[in-house]
């Protein structure tokens, strides 16, 4: 009895990656959005994504599209997961590695031509035990994202408020020194909701350094500036 050993013998997916940037702006965390061109849901509202080359890395796929699609370079994407729903994509059988990102708003500052990307606000879940809706607020009056990009959304902000939860600024969106009451109003933006100020000062002390500095220019008096250790 013969065992199938030539690779050819195997039917293939197509691989594909799912790019989903997020960033806070304007005190509100945000998300990348790209209008899709094409044959396939064109004119959409998207994630950044694209097939994966031949012999090409996961990572270099993922920049090549944040740079072709949304002028976006220099970042630094991790995986989110393999989303792997055979009937995820009406084109055929394509399986997409979703990553995350996380950026100062300031990288994002020319990101590509007018009405080509837009920079989507992420909306508060609903109380628990009422349906989710869309986790973006579209423009033009779209309800949701095409594909799983709606799943791979709410993966990315779950992650991300995850990371805030637990450390510091993670991913430095407020540089290498801050105040307290700066980094718990970011803090405030990722979480979606107000936090508690002497709870939110207990849990991050541990994790940051006391500057012999102030916070120069503000209005009262001068505050504490820190690092994160």
């Amino acid at each position: 009895m013969s065992s199938k050993t030539d690779l050819t013998d195997f039917p293939r997916p197509s691989l594909a990656v799912d790019v989903a940037v997020l960033t806070v702006a304007d005190d509100h965390l945000s998300m990348v959005l790209w209008r899709r061109t094409g044959r396939t849901e064109t004119g959409r509202w998207a994630l950044p994504g694209s097939f994966v080359q031949r012999r090409e890395r996961l990572d270099d796929a993922v920049r090549r599209t944040l740079a072709d699609k949304c002028a976006i370079d220099g970042l630094h994407p991790t995986q989110l997961r393999v989303m792997d729903d055979p009937d995820r994509d009406s084109r055929g059988w394509v399986v997409s590695v979703a990553h995350l990102d996380v950026v100062p708003s300031e990288v994002l500052a020319d990101r590509g031509p007018d009405g080509e990307v837009h920079l989507a606000a992420v909306r508060a879940d609903p109380p628990s035990g009422q349906r989710r809706g869309a986790i973006l607020d579209l423009p033009d009056g779209q309800a949701h994202l095409p594909f799983d990009h709606e799943a791979i959304a709410r993966l990315a902000v779950d992650e991300l408020r995850r990371t805030y939860a637990e450390r510091p600024d993670p991913y430095g969106l407020l540089g290498a020194t801050f105040t307290i009451r700066r980094l718990r109003l970011l803090h405030e933006a990722v979480a979606g909701h107000r936090l508690q100020k002497d709870t939110f000062r207990r849990t991050m002390l541990p994790y940051l350094e006391a500057l012999d500095g102030v916070e120069e220019g503000t209005v009262g008096r001068p505050a504490q500036l820190y690092r994160r250790i």
